[in-house]
């Protein structure tokens, strides 16, 4: 059974967790698989004042959040406990943004050399051309099937050859040539996992949509809203604008030919009765659509006439192929 030093210590630490959780509600869950405990350190200190980094034990997490989420169900506790799988952390944004601390992780990458088993996350070709290495070592690249030749001493690939492929281990023989190369392939870093803000977990993949995406997606949610509530008949706030349109074209239209007016129509009204004179006076009037009755007002009652002559024509030629 534990002692008291280490009850008190794990009540601490729970007591930290859950008001984290409560009070700052908006956290990266970051995977810290391969990050070095030097690597962790100079994090911490980037964001010192600006993030809390919080890591503990999964089985820790869990059960801290299993015991507050009654006190609190309105923080979603219980989705972020079914969320704590693998080696996982937190990063609480007190005084920063997201970006802030995605930057700060993206700064303190590590190099690291392929290790034997280990799953690859690149993939890596050896280039043609000189190793640096002597005649003596070619029994590294004969063990991996490589084609080599020596020229000048040295050894010499004779075309390029992939060592590393994007999830498949890496093998024993690859690991010791890497080494010998001094080629350290992968890079390590804090990795996103997922965000945790107000009671909702969701993938790091959303912390990449943009502005004008967010900006798209939320004007045809309002187009949609607006066509919804005009069908129904049900007035909202996004479709008053298109109920007070569809209003004016109605009262314009049942004033249309009567002598009562008033200032909204009396444009309109001006249209309604002489539409080519209108549409001279107010060239750049009318949405953009006066202008090109203007320019060609007559000319468009010609090429309708014309065009109603041609039409006559073909039909009186038809006439005359059929019954002729």
């Amino acid at each position: 059974m534990p002692n008291a030093a280490k009850l008190a210590k794990k009540q601490e630490y729970f007591d930290k967790l859950i008001d984290l959780c409560v009070n700052t509600p908006k956290a990266l869950i970051v995977s810290v698989d391969h990050v070095a405990s030097k690597q962790m350190q100079d994090i911490r200190m980037d964001l010192r004042g600006r993030a809390v980094v919080l890591m503990g034990k999964n089985t820790m997490i869990r059960k801290a959040l299993d015991i507050a989420h009654p006190d609190h169900p309105d923080a979603g506790l219980d989705i972020l406990r079914a969320s704590m799988k693998g080696n996982l952390g937190f990063i609480f944004a007190t005084n920063c943004e997201f970006d802030d601390i995605r930057d700060t992780l993206n700064k303190f990458q590590l190099e690291s050399a392929a290790k034997q088993g280990q799953v690859s996350m690149v993939d890596l070709d050896l280039p043609s051309g000189p190793t640096g290495m002597d005649p003596s070592q070619t029994s590294f690249f004969q063990t991996l099937n490589i084609a080599t030749k020596i020229v000048k001493g040295q050894i010499e690939l004779i075309s390029a050859f992939p060592m590393l492929k994007i999830d498949e281990k890496v093998s024993a023989g690859a690991a010791v040539l890497l080494t010998k190369l001094a080629i350290r392939p992968f890079m390590y870093k804090m990795e996103i996992e997922m965000v945790y803000q107000n009671g909702s977990v969701f993938p790091a993949a959303v912390l990449d949509i943009k502005d004008d995406v967010l900006i798209s997606k939320f004007l045809a949610g309002v187009n949609n809203m607006a066509a919804f509530s005009r069908e129904l008949g049900i007035p909202t706030e996004a479709g008053l604008p298109h109920a007070f349109g569809n209003a004016f074209k109605n009262v314009a239209a049942l004033i249309a030919d009567v002598s009562f007016t008033f200032k909204e129509v009396e444009e309109v009204k001006k249209f309604l009765d002489d539409p080519t004179a209108y549409a001279a006076a107010n060239p750049g009037g009318g949405g953009g659509g006066g202008a090109a009755p203007a320019a060609g007002g007559g000319g468009g009652a010609k090429a309708a006439a014309k065009k109603e002559a041609v039409v006559e024509e073909e039909e009186e030629d038809m006439d005359f192929d059929l019954f002729g």
